[in-house]
């Protein structure tokens, strides 16, 4: 994956540190907190009468778990004002797109709790990185990138990282 990952930097079209930076922050990030939802599943089963835990628990703890960090975010950034004078409350559209999303909101994340317990941290983690090589297939394809050696190079790398580690899980 880091192959993969430095052969597609080359391939960027402006490179800037701060950008980068936010990258690393991300991927420390989101392996922090896999690992740490899966300990506290683990933790959870533990405490409980049957001993198992259903994907809507699990929903509604990562759901409940980022309640603390989203409203200090919405009171930070003024939020509430914002939203309370937008016209877009007014309009229809929005109100059935906020629900659609929602839903595909929700769907999201049964499906990654139904994968994070049939699995682990370490294979949920490499296929949120591996599902980038088909968005990086159809960003060249949708956006009509000229394909050089060196993007060519970055999706097979990942996609070689991918099937090693499924290999050696085996």
């Amino acid at each position: 994956q880091i192959v993969a990952a430095t052969a597609g930097g080359f391939t960027d079209l402006q490179f800037h540190a701060i950008g980068y930076a936010w990258q690393i922050a991300n991927c420390f990030l989101t392996a922090s907190y896999s690992l740490t939802l899966r300990r506290l599943m683990d933790t959870a089963k533990q405490v409980t009468r049957s001993g198992e835990m259903n994907e809507v628990t699990m929903v509604i703890l990562n759901n409940v778990l980022s309640i603390p960090l989203g409203t200090v975010l919405v009171f930070s950034f003024d939020e509430v004002d914002y939203l309370l004078q937008t016209p877009l409350l007014r309009l229809p559209s929005f109100w059935y797109v906020m629900t659609l999303s929602g839903f595909m909101g929700l769907a999201i994340s049964f499906t990654s709790m139904w994968f994070l317990r049939q699995t682990g941290p370490t294979v949920y983690s490499l296929v949120g990185s591996l599902n980038k090589i088909p968005l990086s297939i159809a960003g060249i394809l949708l956006f009509n990138v000229n394909v050089s050696i060196q993007n060519a190079l970055s999706i097979f790398f990942g996609l070689i990282a991918g099937v090693l580690f499924a290999r050696a899980k085996m």
